[in-house]
């Protein structure tokens, strides 16, 4: 039997990201026929629609990963209660040209980390919408909204907290069960 695809993206370029953290603590937390591979969007470039048709490597390789994944997880920060511009950025480039919507009926699931109390709750329901045009299938729970997230993460960026150890494992798995779910 063939292992499902998952694909992560952290909608931080930071290297010491939490949420970037957060991904590399559910890729040691998968069910056992589930894999996950993470992406790096550093090097896409701003959308410019003049260059959808003829579009920069980095771009076409984000792409090929999301039409490959069976489903999509997201670690996003919040910035000015919002989603970060790079993810926004990354998310628009890959769904354009108008036709060609890697992303259309791919189930998704979200998580966020952030040093304040919301843990990322602001991004993450604007994603949501952004997740309607995209024609996605997003996960409703848990909700993994880590809060005060250095107090959850060593030096090194490794998750030391067992509760939200937890919360992912369940994110992870219930996205494996929704995924195989929606092929039926």
């Amino acid at each position: 039997m063939e292992k499902l695809k998952i694909l992560g993206f952290a909608g931080s370029l930071r290297v010491s990201s939490y949420n970037r953290a957060l991904l590399r603590a559910t890729a040691e937390l998968l069910p056992d026929d589930t894999t996950l591979e993470i992406f790096d969007l550093n090097g896409i470039p701003p959308f410019n629609q003049d260059l959808e048709m003829d579009m920069p490597a980095k771009v076409k390789e984000f792409k090929s990963k999301i039409k490959e994944a069976d489903a999509i997880l997201i670690a996003t920060p919040e910035y000015n209660y919002s989603v970060p511009g790079v993810l926004k950025n990354a998310i628009d480039f890959a769904s354009r040209p108008y036709g060609d919507n890697p992303f259309n009926n791919k189930p998704v699931a979200i998580m966020s980390a952030s040093i304040g109390m919301l843990g990322g709750a602001r991004a993450q329901y604007h994603l949501r919408q952004t997740f309607i045009f995209l024609n996605m299938y997003p996960m409703n729970g848990p909700e993994v909204m880590v809060n005060f997230a250095q107090n959850k993460f060593d030096s090194n960026g490794k998750l030391t907290d067992e509760d939200t150890k937890r919360y992912l494992k369940g994110l992870i798995e219930n996205l494996a069960n929704w995924t195989k779910r929606l092929r039926k």
